[in-house]
Protein backbone atom coordinates (compact mmCIF):
# COMPACT_ATOMS: atom_id res chain seq x y z
CA UNK A 1 0.00 0.00 0.00
CA UNK A 2 2.33 2.09 0.75
CA UNK A 3 3.85 3.01 -3.08
CA UNK A 4 0.31 3.58 -3.89
CA UNK A 5 -0.47 5.64 -1.21
CA UNK A 6 2.71 7.95 -1.26
CA UNK A 7 1.36 8.51 -5.53
CA UNK A 8 -1.92 9.24 -4.75
CA UNK A 9 -0.41 12.27 -1.87
CA UNK A 10 1.86 13.26 -4.09
CA UNK A 11 -0.47 14.06 -7.05
CA UNK A 12 -2.60 15.69 -4.36
CA UNK A 13 -0.26 17.91 -2.60
CA UNK A 14 0.92 18.99 -6.01
CA UNK A 15 -2.55 19.56 -7.29
CA UNK A 16 -3.28 21.70 -4.55
CA UNK A 17 -0.05 23.52 -4.28
CA UNK A 18 -0.53 24.74 -7.74
CA UNK A 19 -4.06 25.75 -6.75
CA UNK A 20 -3.33 27.57 -4.07
CA UNK A 21 -0.80 29.28 -5.98
CA UNK A 22 -0.39 33.18 -4.98
CA UNK A 23 0.46 33.66 -9.05
CA UNK A 24 -2.08 35.98 -10.24
CA UNK A 25 -3.81 37.39 -6.98
CA UNK A 26 -2.38 40.17 -6.62
CA UNK A 27 -3.45 41.79 -3.52
CA UNK A 28 -4.88 38.71 -2.39
CA UNK A 29 -1.57 37.48 -0.77
CA UNK A 30 -3.23 37.55 2.93
CA UNK A 31 -5.99 35.33 2.12
CA UNK A 32 -4.55 33.04 0.30
CA UNK A 33 -1.47 32.51 2.56
CA UNK A 34 -4.06 31.93 5.44
CA UNK A 35 -5.45 29.28 2.77
CA UNK A 36 -2.15 27.91 2.07
CA UNK A 37 -1.45 27.56 5.95
CA UNK A 38 -3.91 24.95 6.92
CA UNK A 39 -4.29 22.96 3.35
CA UNK A 40 -0.81 22.51 3.36
CA UNK A 41 -0.14 21.36 6.37
CA UNK A 42 0.02 17.39 5.97
CA UNK A 43 -2.97 15.11 7.32
CA UNK A 44 -3.54 12.00 6.21
CA UNK A 45 -5.38 13.15 2.93
CA UNK A 46 -8.03 10.42 3.04
CA UNK A 47 -10.84 11.70 1.78
CA UNK A 48 -8.93 12.65 -1.63
CA UNK A 49 -6.94 9.07 -1.76
CA UNK A 50 -10.63 7.28 -1.30
CA UNK A 51 -11.92 9.98 -4.34
CA UNK A 52 -8.65 8.77 -6.70
CA UNK A 53 -8.92 4.74 -5.75
CA UNK A 54 -12.88 4.42 -6.36
CA UNK A 55 -12.23 6.55 -9.70
CA UNK A 56 -9.25 3.71 -10.25
CA UNK A 57 -11.34 0.37 -9.34
CA UNK A 58 -14.27 1.71 -11.21
CA UNK A 59 -12.09 1.97 -14.52
CA UNK A 60 -11.86 5.71 -14.44
CA UNK A 61 -9.05 8.27 -14.84
CA UNK A 62 -7.29 9.45 -11.72
CA UNK A 63 -6.58 12.43 -13.36
CA UNK A 64 -9.98 13.22 -13.88
CA UNK A 65 -10.91 12.92 -10.19
CA UNK A 66 -8.05 14.42 -9.26
CA UNK A 67 -10.15 18.17 -9.24
CA UNK A 68 -12.99 16.94 -7.06
CA UNK A 69 -10.42 15.24 -4.31
CA UNK A 70 -8.40 18.29 -4.17
CA UNK A 71 -12.10 20.14 -3.96
CA UNK A 72 -12.97 17.62 -0.92
CA UNK A 73 -10.05 18.02 0.78
CA UNK A 74 -10.22 21.88 0.79
CA UNK A 75 -13.65 21.43 2.12
CA UNK A 76 -11.99 19.23 4.26
CA UNK A 77 -9.33 21.81 5.89
CA UNK A 78 -11.94 24.64 5.84
CA UNK A 79 -14.03 22.44 8.26
CA UNK A 80 -11.36 21.87 10.46
CA UNK A 81 -10.52 25.54 10.73
CA UNK A 82 -14.00 26.66 11.77
CA UNK A 83 -13.93 23.45 14.11
CA UNK A 84 -10.88 25.03 15.76
CA UNK A 85 -12.11 28.55 16.26
CA UNK A 86 -13.26 29.54 19.44
CA UNK A 87 -16.77 29.58 18.72
CA UNK A 88 -16.80 26.05 18.67
CA UNK A 89 -14.30 23.76 19.68
CA UNK A 90 -11.57 26.36 21.01
CA UNK A 91 -8.45 24.43 20.03
CA UNK A 92 -4.95 25.35 19.71
CA UNK A 93 -3.00 23.04 17.92
CA UNK A 94 -3.87 21.26 14.25
CA UNK A 95 -1.50 19.03 12.68
CA UNK A 96 1.44 19.87 15.03
CA UNK A 97 1.09 24.08 14.73
CA UNK A 98 -0.79 26.76 16.11
CA UNK A 99 -4.27 26.38 14.56
CA UNK A 100 -5.77 28.99 11.90
CA UNK A 101 -7.12 31.50 14.09
CA UNK A 102 -4.07 31.33 16.33
CA UNK A 103 -1.41 32.44 13.67
CA UNK A 104 -3.74 34.80 11.68
CA UNK A 105 -6.92 36.28 14.17
CA UNK A 106 -10.27 34.66 14.01
CA UNK A 107 -11.36 37.14 11.31
CA UNK A 108 -8.99 35.75 8.67
CA UNK A 109 -9.27 32.05 9.94
CA UNK A 110 -13.22 32.28 9.05
CA UNK A 111 -12.63 34.14 5.69
CA UNK A 112 -10.14 31.50 5.07
CA UNK A 113 -12.41 28.35 5.63
CA UNK A 114 -15.55 30.46 3.83
CA UNK A 115 -12.70 30.99 0.66
CA UNK A 116 -11.57 27.52 0.77
CA UNK A 117 -15.52 26.08 0.38
CA UNK A 118 -16.13 28.78 -2.56
CA UNK A 119 -13.15 27.83 -4.61
CA UNK A 120 -13.70 23.95 -3.91
CA UNK A 121 -17.01 24.37 -5.25
CA UNK A 122 -15.16 25.97 -8.52
CA UNK A 123 -12.29 23.41 -9.30
CA UNK A 124 -14.84 20.67 -9.21
CA UNK A 125 -17.31 22.23 -11.67
CA UNK A 126 -14.62 23.96 -14.21
CA UNK A 127 -11.38 21.92 -13.86
CA UNK A 128 -12.56 18.55 -14.83
CA UNK A 129 -10.43 17.16 -17.52
CA UNK A 130 -13.16 16.76 -20.26
CA UNK A 131 -15.33 14.32 -18.09
CA UNK A 132 -18.77 14.43 -19.32
CA UNK A 133 -20.72 16.82 -18.09
CA UNK A 134 -23.02 15.04 -16.91
CA UNK A 135 -21.47 13.36 -14.06
CA UNK A 136 -19.49 16.65 -13.43
CA UNK A 137 -23.16 18.08 -12.05
CA UNK A 138 -23.41 14.25 -10.18
CA UNK A 139 -20.22 14.46 -8.54
CA UNK A 140 -20.54 18.23 -7.75
CA UNK A 141 -23.99 17.46 -6.19
CA UNK A 142 -22.73 14.81 -4.19
CA UNK A 143 -20.04 17.00 -2.63
CA UNK A 144 -22.72 19.65 -2.05
CA UNK A 145 -24.90 17.05 -0.82
CA UNK A 146 -22.59 15.61 1.86
CA UNK A 147 -21.04 18.47 3.07
CA UNK A 148 -24.18 20.61 3.24
CA UNK A 149 -26.58 20.50 6.29
CA UNK A 150 -28.08 17.24 5.61
CA UNK A 151 -24.39 15.90 5.98
CA UNK A 152 -21.16 17.45 7.50
CA UNK A 153 -22.88 20.84 8.50
CA UNK A 154 -25.61 18.86 9.87
CA UNK A 155 -23.34 16.55 12.52
CA UNK A 156 -21.54 19.80 13.28
CA UNK A 157 -24.70 21.19 14.27
CA UNK A 158 -26.22 17.97 16.77
CA UNK A 159 -22.51 17.86 17.81
CA UNK A 160 -22.76 21.48 19.01
CA UNK A 161 -26.19 21.67 20.79
CA UNK A 162 -25.59 18.07 22.34
CA UNK A 163 -23.05 19.23 24.43
CA UNK A 164 -23.14 17.90 28.13
CA UNK A 165 -26.00 15.88 26.98
CA UNK A 166 -26.68 12.22 26.71
CA UNK A 167 -27.43 11.23 23.46
CA UNK A 168 -28.86 7.21 22.80
CA UNK A 169 -26.10 4.65 20.92
CA UNK A 170 -28.21 5.97 17.79
CA UNK A 171 -28.30 9.50 18.06
CA UNK A 172 -24.76 9.53 18.61
CA UNK A 173 -24.21 7.38 15.49
CA UNK A 174 -26.45 9.51 13.47
CA UNK A 175 -24.32 12.40 14.82
CA UNK A 176 -20.69 10.88 13.58
CA UNK A 177 -22.19 9.28 10.64
CA UNK A 178 -22.68 13.25 9.43
CA UNK A 179 -20.02 15.01 10.75
CA UNK A 180 -17.37 12.96 9.94
CA UNK A 181 -18.85 9.65 7.84
CA UNK A 182 -20.06 12.65 5.43
CA UNK A 183 -17.51 13.59 3.37
CA UNK A 184 -15.83 9.84 3.33
CA UNK A 185 -19.14 9.03 1.29
CA UNK A 186 -18.24 12.28 -0.76
CA UNK A 187 -15.03 10.61 -1.40
CA UNK A 188 -16.75 7.26 -2.47
CA UNK A 189 -19.91 8.76 -4.65
CA UNK A 190 -17.61 11.17 -6.42
CA UNK A 191 -14.96 8.42 -7.30
CA UNK A 192 -17.58 6.40 -8.38
CA UNK A 193 -19.74 8.91 -10.38
CA UNK A 194 -16.03 10.25 -12.48
CA UNK A 195 -14.83 6.65 -12.87
CA UNK A 196 -18.22 5.60 -14.45
CA UNK A 197 -19.50 2.74 -11.53
CA UNK A 198 -22.59 1.21 -11.62
CA UNK A 199 -25.11 1.13 -8.90
CA UNK A 200 -23.81 -2.48 -7.51
CA UNK A 201 -20.34 -0.93 -7.49
CA UNK A 202 -21.82 2.40 -5.82
CA UNK A 203 -23.70 0.56 -3.31
CA UNK A 204 -20.54 -1.48 -2.29
CA UNK A 205 -18.43 1.96 -2.11
CA UNK A 206 -21.21 3.29 -0.13
CA UNK A 207 -21.14 0.59 2.50
CA UNK A 208 -16.59 0.85 2.58
CA UNK A 209 -17.36 4.41 2.83
CA UNK A 210 -20.19 4.00 6.16
CA UNK A 211 -17.76 1.36 7.86
CA UNK A 212 -14.90 3.15 7.62
CA UNK A 213 -16.00 6.37 8.03
CA UNK A 214 -17.47 5.25 11.62
CA UNK A 215 -14.80 3.23 12.81
CA UNK A 216 -12.48 6.47 12.00
CA UNK A 217 -14.07 8.43 14.24
CA UNK A 218 -14.59 5.48 16.51
CA UNK A 219 -10.70 5.31 16.97
CA UNK A 220 -10.32 9.33 16.73
CA UNK A 221 -12.07 9.01 20.41
CA UNK A 222 -10.11 6.22 21.56
CA UNK A 223 -6.83 8.40 20.48
CA UNK A 224 -7.78 11.33 22.41
CA UNK A 225 -8.10 9.51 25.37
CA UNK A 226 -5.47 6.46 24.97
CA UNK A 227 -2.79 8.81 22.14
CA UNK A 228 -0.03 11.13 22.87
CA UNK A 229 -0.33 14.71 21.39
CA UNK A 230 3.28 14.66 20.15
CA UNK A 231 2.18 11.93 17.94
CA UNK A 232 -1.20 13.15 16.97
CA UNK A 233 0.20 16.75 16.51
CA UNK A 234 -2.94 18.15 17.93
CA UNK A 235 -4.19 18.32 21.87
CA UNK A 236 -5.67 15.50 23.84
CA UNK A 237 -8.32 14.91 25.99
CA UNK A 238 -10.66 17.70 23.91
CA UNK A 239 -13.63 15.45 23.76
CA UNK A 240 -13.59 15.32 27.75
CA UNK A 241 -13.06 18.66 28.47
CA UNK A 242 -16.12 19.75 26.13
CA UNK A 243 -18.40 17.00 27.45
CA UNK A 244 -18.87 15.94 23.95
CA UNK A 245 -20.76 12.59 23.86
CA UNK A 246 -18.53 9.77 22.20
CA UNK A 247 -18.45 6.08 21.88
CA UNK A 248 -15.98 5.53 24.34
CA UNK A 249 -17.63 7.82 26.65
CA UNK A 250 -20.96 5.44 26.04
CA UNK A 251 -19.32 2.01 25.83
CA UNK A 252 -15.53 2.02 27.54
CA UNK A 253 -12.83 2.19 25.03
CA UNK A 254 -12.03 -2.05 25.17
CA UNK A 255 -15.32 -2.23 23.40
CA UNK A 256 -14.59 0.25 21.28
CA UNK A 257 -11.70 -0.79 20.09
CA UNK A 258 -13.78 -4.09 19.18
CA UNK A 259 -16.09 -2.47 17.35
CA UNK A 260 -13.48 -0.65 15.39
CA UNK A 261 -12.32 -3.85 14.64
CA UNK A 262 -16.25 -5.29 13.72
CA UNK A 263 -16.54 -2.04 11.53
CA UNK A 264 -13.31 -2.77 9.38
CA UNK A 265 -14.03 -6.28 8.52
CA UNK A 266 -17.37 -5.01 6.97
CA UNK A 267 -15.59 -2.43 5.11
CA UNK A 268 -13.04 -4.64 3.79
CA UNK A 269 -15.82 -7.61 2.74
CA UNK A 270 -18.03 -4.96 1.11
CA UNK A 271 -15.84 -4.11 -1.58
CA UNK A 272 -14.46 -7.49 -2.39
CA UNK A 273 -16.66 -7.31 -5.39
CA UNK A 274 -14.46 -4.78 -7.67
CA UNK A 275 -11.48 -7.30 -9.08
CA UNK A 276 -8.69 -5.29 -7.48
CA UNK A 277 -9.88 -3.73 -4.08
CA UNK A 278 -6.38 -4.92 -2.11
CA UNK A 279 -5.61 -1.17 -1.65
CA UNK A 280 -9.22 -0.39 -0.54
CA UNK A 281 -8.81 -3.21 2.13
CA UNK A 282 -5.40 -2.07 3.20
CA UNK A 283 -6.08 1.48 3.25
CA UNK A 284 -9.30 -0.04 6.20
CA UNK A 285 -6.62 -1.89 7.83
CA UNK A 286 -4.20 1.08 8.72
CA UNK A 287 -6.95 3.50 10.19
CA UNK A 288 -7.82 0.49 12.53
CA UNK A 289 -3.96 0.26 13.88
CA UNK A 290 -3.10 4.29 13.22
CA UNK A 291 -1.54 5.99 16.28
CA UNK A 292 -2.42 9.41 14.55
Amino acid sequence: MNKQMQDYIERIEQALDTYLSHEGYEGQHAIIEAMRYSTLAGGKRLRPVLTLEFCRVCGGDIEQALPFACALEMIHTYSLIHDDLPCMDNDDLRRGQPTSHKKFGEGIAVLAGDALLTYAFEIAACDNGGLDPRRVVQAVTALAQEAGYCGMIGGQAIDISSEHEMLSYEQLKELQNLKTGALIRAAARMGCIVGGGDREQMRAALIYADRVGLAFQIQDDILDIEGNADTLKKSVGSDARSGKATFPAMFGVQACKKMVRELTDEAKLGVSIFPDAKFLRQLAEYLVTREA
